[in-house]
């Protein structure tokens, strides 16, 4: 790694996975993408990748269309979730767009095959763009209906090697209970997987949850609306909860 830079802080991880919500890529808009919004994003990985970390991503679909919602609504729940993959390689676009825009080499992998859009996924070249210092947005989920994106990510954490997954929300860390609704909310700086699932937190879905779990892989939440909240934690510094055994 890097350390030319007498003031370039030494990163706390070497190769991490960020996840965040399709939502977080609207902005104040009720639905699909808004660009301030994905460029800012994209200039906080880009500060990351800048420490010499290795980066991986996955971003939801929530933003165009989400799989448990179409089902509620009459639509049989494959499909649904399969439209939902769809909606993550339409915003894993969009924020290769960006990155690259910004001089990022970025690659954009999908777990359904579509190749004149993505590259499919082969875990051993994935890992190869990471050690070319690539950015990795992985898109489609699994490729697997009945699986959320939160599963998908820390599957593909545990595959790459990640040493922590960095949840980013609209909220500082994890609470006990709606910070948004609750004035009263506490913030917990560290918490336990086993009481994030006793406690229904929703930090991540079950699988998730237990998947991390059972590979001692840790997941940081923090506030991705914090400017340089993620390059922040990374350099030892900003304010998160730590989610591990």
């Amino acid at each position: 790694m890097d350390d030319g830079g007498a003031n370039k802080p030494k990163p706390t991880y070497k190769r991490v996975l960020l996840k965040i919500s399709g939502e977080a890529l609207m902005g104040d808009q009720g639905y699909g993408l808004h660009p301030p919004t994905v460029e800012r994003i994209a200039r906080e990985v880009k500060a990351v990748r800048d420490l010499g970390v290795e980066i991986c991503m996955v971003i939801g679909g929530g933003n165009i269309f989400r799989g448990l919602a179409g089902s509620a609504q009459g639509m049989e729940r494959t499909t649904a979730d399969y439209m939902g993959m769809l909606a993550t390689v339409m915003n894993a676009l969009a924020m290769q767009s960006a990155l690259e825009g910004m001089g990022v080499f970025t690659r954009v992998i999908s777990a359904i095959r579509m190749d004149e859009v993505a590259e499919p996924y082969i875990r051993r070249r994935a890992v190869r763009h990471l050690e070319k210092k690539r950015v990795i947005i992985f898109a489609a989920g699994t490729g697997n209906p009945y699986f959320t994106t939160d599963t998908a990510a820390t599957l593909r954490a545990n595959e790459m090697a990640c040493e922590a997954i960095f949840k980013g929300t609209k909220v500082d860390g994890v609470y006990d209970k709606d910070p948004m609704k609750n004035t009263d909310a506490k913030r917990y700086s560290d918490i336990t997987y086993d009481d994030v699932l006793v406690k229904n937190l929703k930090v991540m879905d079950a699988s998730a949850i237990a998947l991390a779990r059972d590979n001692d892989l840790p997941i940081i939440v923090f506030s991705l609306d914090e400017p340089g909240g993620f390059r922040g934690i990374l350099s030892g510094q900003g304010t998160y909860t730590i989610v591990h055994g």
